[in-house]
């Protein structure tokens, strides 16, 4: 049975949209009174909400959102537009980091959250930068994974390699051998199981039954016209007004291509206050259950109310 309730909500522009709402585990926590364990009322603490990467979607964060719901905090997973259950946008110009931020703004609104805990996966942290631009106050805290307001071209040209090309496996072992193919260098650890398990994210039988990826291709034209570049001055300062004025941690995988060393030191440069941590032998971008990541996390939701 699954451990989340499906959302369907509708962006500003009419596109429907879909969201994973993994409710608070437990509710109550034991507390001990006249020596026995008695139940008592956790205080409600914000919300988290996850943002996958640019090719994926909510079910990248399957094992990760139930971690965090355990911990006692409503943790919403979402398929941004054009990825998993989402709508695909008519308009590729749409794809953007502040349109997808304008589609976070309105669910938000739609559940009636006023803040909370952003964990954002590579773009996914690209929207938390872009939200942060326009809607400071709707972000509590951040963990940026993988990501931040400057990123490498060698990882940035490797993702558009494969990003909107034409794939249709002829079967889940094919498709598990297709992303194992293009994610190896970052998941040198990885093993069968955990490339099926991929796999299984990334593909849905399409309407004829053939295996296809859970995104639209469009979703390419930025990485080609070179609409997203390595980096933006509007990215840069809404990336330290984030870090200037709320908690931010940043989860960097040690083989990352795409947030290199030099690309996380001018981060922590700039940003002298975020809290750091580096996930071994894992590249761009960890899965965030890697258990650095994972501690590293607990530990910064801690401080967070």
């Amino acid at each position: 049975m699954p451990n989340f309730i499906p959302i369907r909500y509708t962006s500003a522009d009419g596109l429907a949209l879909y969201a994973r709402d993994y409710p608070a585990g437990g509710g109550t926590a034991p507390v001990a009174a006249m020596g026995q364990m008695q139940a008592q009322p956790v205080a409600a603490r914000l919300p988290v909400i996850c943002i996958h990467g640019l090719t994926r979607n909510s079910a990248d964060f399957d094992e990760f959102a139930p971690a965090i719901a355990a911990l006692g905090r409503r943790v919403l997973a979402l398929d941004v537009r054009g990825r998993g259950h989402s709508e695909r946008d008519p308009d590729p110009s749409n794809y953007t980091p502040q349109v997808y931020a304008d589609d976070v703004v309105k669910l938000m609104a739609d559940l009636g959250i006023a803040r909370a805990v952003f964990v954002g996966t590579s773009m996914g942290g690209l929207i938390t930068i872009a939200l942060a631009a326009r809607h400071i106050g709707l972000i509590a805290a951040a963990v940026l994974n993988d990501v931040g307001p400057v990123l490498s071209e060698r990882g940035l040209a490797r993702i558009a390699g494969y990003t909107g090309k034409a794939v249709a496996p002829a079967s889940w072992h094919d498709a598990a051998c297709y992303v194992r193919d293009i994610n190896a260098c970052a998941f040198p650890d990885y093993q069968e199981q955990e490339w099926d398990k991929w796999a299984r994210r990334a593909f849905e039988p399409d309407a004829s039954g053939r295996l296809a990826p859970r995104y639209d291709p469009n979703i390419a034209i930025a990485l080609q016209t070179g609409r997203l570049r390595t980096t933006s001055l509007a990215s840069r300062m809404a990336f330290r007004r984030l870090a200037r004025e709320r908690p931010v941690l940043l989860v960097r995988g040690a083989l990352s291509d795409l947030l290199e060393t030099r690309q996380a030191d001018w981060m922590r440069h700039a940003a002298p206050l975020m809290q750091y941590v580096e996930v071994p032998n894992v590249g761009h971008a960890p899965m965030l259950t890697e258990a650095p990541a994972l501690q590293a996390i607990e530990r910064f939701l801690a401080s967070v109310p």
